[in-house]
């Protein structure tokens, strides 16, 4: 391996009629609007000098276009860890809706009913960390939002909880990685939407 330390970086996909909307998208197969197809094209000019070993995107519709977009469909590998969460009972409703019913209703602490708990979720984020971190080398994930906010808790070793605190955009750019050696993992580069437009 080379002196420069490998980076994992995360693009989230492009926008949504849900993301719009508020509503929470986990499993339904939404395509993107026009707005997140030229964002999602937008960042393949910014990733294009980007040569990752490794690139893995969630099989979701959503996704799998922001990956093609951006220039790396053919290289792409579906992995089903990178799917978003399984919001069960709560897919496709507001956080509103769902405090009118349940005030203190919190995603990373409670999780969803009929879905995923944070635990679970973060079970899957961890065996992401640890095949990206098999690869000798940089490594490009196109996933969603809370599932990536999930990842980026366990990389660093804090609790799926963590992930309330790593706000993230669509279409955006994160990178993790490590500061001194491969013990010690950082956030180098998080939600960032330089290249994104209106």
């Amino acid at each position: 391996m080379s002196e420069t330390l490998p980076v994992a970086y995360l693009a989230r996909h492009g926008e949504t009629a849900w993301t719009v909307s508020g509503q929470h998208t986990g499993l339904t197969d939404l395509p993107l609007t026009e707005r997140g197809e030229r964002n999602a094209q937008r960042l393949g000019e910014r990733l294009q000098e980007l040569k990752p070993v490794r690139v893995y995107t969630s099989p979701l519709q959503r996704v799998r276009r922001t990956c093609e977009l951006a220039g790396f469909g053919s290289k792409a590998e579906v992995d089903p860890d990178l799917v978003e969460w399984d919001y069960g009972k709560y897919e496709g409703r507001t956080s509103a809706e769902i405090h009118a019913e349940r005030p203190d209703w919190e995603l990373f602490r409670d999780g969803c009913p009929g879905g995923e708990s944070p635990e679970q979720v973060g079970a899957r984020a961890d065996r992401v960390v640890k095949r990206v971190r098999a690869v000798r080398g940089d490594v490009l994930l196109f996933s969603s939002g809370h599932f990536l906010r999930t990842l980026a808790a366990r990389w660093l070793g804090l609790e799926p909880a963590a992930g309330r605190y790593f706000l993230l955009s669509t279409a955006t750019l994160s990178a993790l990685g490590y500061e001194h050696n491969l013990f010690q993992p950082v956030l180098q580069l998080w939600n960032d939407p330089r290249h994104v437009g209106t």
